[in-house]
């Protein structure tokens, strides 16, 4: 007779055979290193690929892991060393699943309900199934049950691996801390970025601000393999987002107006400005620390311009000995700082607060981008633009959650702030003078994040890193990027076999804060069928008849 123990792991592998594939059993394994599953002989090993999900069940637990290798094996050794006929089909089919099989390995990371909606969500797993124990390729609903649906409001990212299903990101959790895109050139981090602030946007969880180096998330950007261009978050979202620019000329060619042109004073710049900017202006300690002793000399909006005169009135060797500074480092400091004069977005003074101007477009609920034009391939102006204005906005953030916090006003909406070649703000040398750095330590303290964007993680200072949340990682070939950024993560070791096998393009593994386990995501496109689902996207009435007028000259 039958005893209950045996029915309930009858009725609980039945309930699983239902929801995926059977592949087999589990012959050996630890909590470190994950189980083997020993395929059936009607499963072949190329069905099986390495990120894919996967369900074990238990005894008494099911589990939800993935898949981080797949092997072949053997029960007798000489088959190593003694060939077989391999034109023989017959031979072969003999063989294949008795003799000779595939395994794979997984490791479980979650214990799942063991009714499909229960109330008690999936938790961490902390101990393995046993010997024998039976593995099925996981259901929609265990993909559903344990990322979540778009019905519960998240946002759909992409697919698992041989999946149909909707796979989904928790935006709540993940703007919480700050997040990173990592990959080499040409993997698509930019369209995988442009998803994620559209899901930001879309939820209206956070504002962004993004330093758009090559002007590619504002009105329209490029697919540079399909040679066509695509739109981008003003034309998806229209007065939800607003444009600023550092070369209006620039926004005029592409027959794109914006809404705020940039001017920059030299009254706006300060010595911690030239201190970020020491490693890509080429200068030394001592120069770069002079900025403070001009500072000192001539003050806080002053320094800058009475310097530059100083310099072209061929006075530098003058003002050297008065402030005891080697000459041919002053002189090296003026000659780098006399570069941002040829800027087109440099005045000599500007009354214009932009960071404040800025700061009035978040409040209103809106996103801003700031474009940068042909100025995005000059590194030194995208560095001094990018530190000085998230400087003076997150001194304004501080002092707004510090006056809500006394009861005198209301909280700041949270902003991420988005930067690319994010190591040039966030390397060991910088990290700890640079604003970016600060950000990313606070853990959102002032309702600020970062979204920094790389294709060299290995550059970013490790403890900057370690503060990076959730981490979506495309193709990295290098060993130093890979290890960067698994860095601090559980399962490192099986996840980077994982990372190393990801697709060129149209891939990422996703792992941390914002997600229950770490995933391989195959992207969602981005096009025509994507701009259809966006909420509010497309053009407004009035910017349809706009259109319809220039058309037929009205």
């Amino acid at each position: 007779m039958t005893n209950s123990h045996e029915t309930n792991v009858v009725e609980r592998g039945q309930l699983a055979s239902e929801q995926g594939q059977a592949l087999g059993m589990v012959i050996e394994g630890s909590v470190a290193n994950g189980v083997e599953v020993r395929l059936d002989p009607g499963v072949s090993v190329e069905q099986v690929k390495v990120g894919t999900f996967v369900t074990l069940q238990g005894a008494n637990n099911r589990f939800f892991g993935v898949v981080t290798d797949v092997g072949l094996g053997s029960t007798d050794p000489r088959m190593k060393f003694t060939p077989l006929p391999a034109d023989d089909p017959f031979v072969i089919q003999a063989l294949q699943g008795t003799v000779a099989f595939g395994t794979v390995s997984v490791l479980p990371q979650l214990t799942m309900p063991d009714v499909l909606g229960d109330e008690q969500g999936p938790a961490a797993a902390k101990s393995i199934p046993s010997h024998f124990s039976r593995a099925f390729t996981a259901s929609q609903e265990d993909v559903e049950t344990v990322f979540g649906s778009e019905e519960d409001g998240n946002f759909w990212i992409g697919s698992p691996l041989d999946m149909e299903t909707k796979l989904c990101l928790d935006l709540g959790e993940l703007v919480k801390r700050s997040m990173g895109v990592f990959g080499k050139s040409g993997t698509g981090k930019t369209f995988l970025t442009r998803l994620l602030l559209t899901g930001i946007l879309q939820s209206g969880q956070a504002s962004s601000l993004i330093f758009d180096m090559h002007s590619e998330y504002g009105w329209q950007g490029q697919d540079t393999d399909k040679g066509v261009t695509v739109k981008g978050l003003k034309q998806l979202f229209g007065a939800k987002v607003s444009t600023f620019t550092l070369d209006e000329e620039h926004s005029r060619r592409r027959g794109l107006s914006t809404d705020e042109t940039v001017h920059l004073g030299f009254n706006h710049i300060e010595p911690e400005d030239v201190e970020l900017l020491r490693e890509s202006l080429n200068l030394s300690d001592v120069a770069a620390s002079a900025a403070y002793n001009l500072r000192e000399k001539y003050g806080e909006e002053s320094w800058l311009k009475e310097f530059l005169d100083a310099g072209k009135n061929g006075s530098l060797l003058e003002l050297a000995e008065e402030l005891q500074v080697n000459a041919g480092a002053l002189r090296a400091l003026f000659n780098r700082m006399q570069r941002f004069t040829r800027h087109g977005f440099m005045v000599e003074h500007s009354r214009v607060d932009t960071a404040a101007q800025m700061i009035e477009h978040l409040e209103r609920g809106q996103h801003v981008v700031l474009e940068f034009g042909r100025y995005g391939d000059d590194e030194a102006a995208y560095i001094l633009v990018s530190n000085l204005l998230t400087r003076r906005i997150h001194r304004k953030y501080v002092e707004a959650k510090e006056s809500a916090m006394g009861g005198a006003g209301k909280e700041p909406r949270p902003l991420v702030i988005v930067i690319e070649e994010a190591h040039k703000f966030l390397n060991s040398s910088v990290a700890s003078q640079t604003i970016f750095g600060i950000i990313a330590r606070e853990l959102r303290k002032y309702n600020v994040t970062l979204m920094v964007i790389d294709q060299r993680p290995s550059g970013i200072d490790s403890e900057v890193l370690s503060q990076v949340g959730t981490r979506f990682s495309c193709l990295l070939d290098n060993e130093r990027d890979i290890d960067a950024v698994l860095s601090g993560t559980s399962g490192s070791r099986a996840l980077r076999s994982v990372l190393s096998r990801l697709e060129a393009k149209q891939q990422a593994l996703v792992f941390g804060h914002a997600l229950p386990l770490p995933v391989v995501v195959r992207i969602r496109g981005y096009g025509p069928a994507f701009y259809e689902t966006v909420q509010g996207g497309g053009d407004s009435e009035e910017e349809k008849k706009r259109k319809i007028d220039e058309l037929f000259g009205g």
